[in-house]
């Protein structure tokens, strides 16, 4: 029988703590689509503050938060953005910037730390004499932190190259930044600096920005930019079914997780290296501890192992260890604001027992 579940399938598993259900039960409201909404106002005027930005738009998603942002910089049809060829952009968003906007990605590999070679992204810009059979590249889009590649943070002097690039050539810059507090406290940058050569950011609001993965908001997202980049945003969230009416309610628990969940994304960073460094210690798998600098960690099992990843997963879950299979070797996992010291203890002693059926002779790690 499970008598303890520890939730480590994603950031975007919190529950929304008491005081956000509060701030919701007492949100003041009214028809954001009419633009009326106090609360949606507050917190967009509060988010574009924070990433230096001159307007905000709150929506429903992340996903929805990089389509609107990419359509509106690719606002002709046949348009390319060039991305990497891990990004959750071009990998978990269901092709919609191509089923929906008609925009061509281009792909660039993605290096281990969630960067693309510099060169590499200028020499994949189109010619422009070529726009009579190329498609005409608008766009270049960045993730920071960059999931796939472990939680790796962009620094700033990278993200100033590429903004440089995209102005060379008359391109834009838009950052898929749903755990960019997470690079920001992890880089000791302040948000602004980081995104400040974007010309667009969507901030998740689950993990912050995603409102709801990191910071622990239950829905949203929000995108930044330039007052004209939200207008547009505006209309195009209205196309796409995003457009919602009393969404105060939603706004407000993201406000409370800016307040009150920023300051404790270090300490999900500390126990994530501290659950790496643990599981390394256990024969049979491993962990990159060198790349774990944010909140998330990939565990693999080792060549030879006398267990799959698969079969670890499913003993892990027996347990009340959630976690996501990542492939047939590797299974990721990821810390936020609502698993404790003893969940990270808790976690490395089912490891221990899933793969040797013993608990570690001193009893802890």
């Amino acid at each position: 029988m499970v008598t303890q579940t520890v939730d480590l399938r994603s950031d975007t598993v919190t529950k929304p703590t008491e005081t956000m259900r509060a701030a919701m039960a007492a949100a003041v409201v009214d028809d954001d689509v009419l633009g009326s909404d106090p609360t949606a106002f507050r917190l967009e005027s509060e988010m574009a503050k924070i990433m230096g930005k001159e307007a905000a738009l709150f929506v429903p998603s992340g996903t929805m938060g990089n389509l609107i942002s990419v359509l509106v910089h690719c606002d002709i049809r046949g348009s390319e953005v060039i991305l990497g060829d891990n990004s959750h952009i071009h990998i978990f968003e269901n092709g919609g910037i191509s089923t929906i906007g008609g925009v061509h990605p281009r792909t660039v590999k993605n290096n281990n730390d969630g960067t693309m070679d510099l060169n590499l992204i200028e020499a994949t810009i189109r010619d422009p004499r070529g726009e009579l059979v190329f498609p005409t590249t608008r766009l270049i889009c960045l993730e920071n932190s960059h999931a796939n590649c472990g939680g790796r943070c962009l620094t700033v002097e990278y993200t100033d190259r590429v903004g440089e690039i995209a102005k060379k050539h008359g391109l834009k810059l838009h950052i898929d930044g749903a755990r960019i507090f997470n690079a920001s406290i992890a880089l000791g940058v302040p948000v602004d600096r980081l995104v400040q050569a974007a010309d667009s950011v969507s901030v998740w609001f689950l993990s912050l920005v995603c409102l709801s993965k990191g910071i622990g908001a239950s829905v949203g997202s929000v995108i930044v930019g330039s007052e004209s980049f939200i207008s547009k945003a505006r209309r195009l969230r209205k196309t796409l079914g995003g457009g919602m009416r009393q969404v105060g309610i939603l706004c407000a628990a993201a406000l409370v997780a800016l307040q009150e969940n920023v300051a404790k994304l270090e300490g999900d960073h500390k126990k994530a290296k501290t659950l790496a460094e643990g599981l390394n210690r256990i024969k049979g798998i491993r962990v990159d501890t060198e790349m774990v600098e944010t909140n998330i960690l990939y565990v693999h099992v080792d060549e030879g192992s006398t267990i799959s990843a698969e079969k670890l997963y499913k003993k892990l879950e027996d347990y009340g260890i959630l976690a996501m299979k990542e492939s047939s070797s590797s299974i990721r996992i990821v810390l936020h604001h609502q698993i404790s010291e003893s969940d990270v203890q808790y976690t490395l002693s089912c490891f221990q027992k899933a793969l040797t059926g013993a608990p570690e002779e001193n009893g802890h790690y």
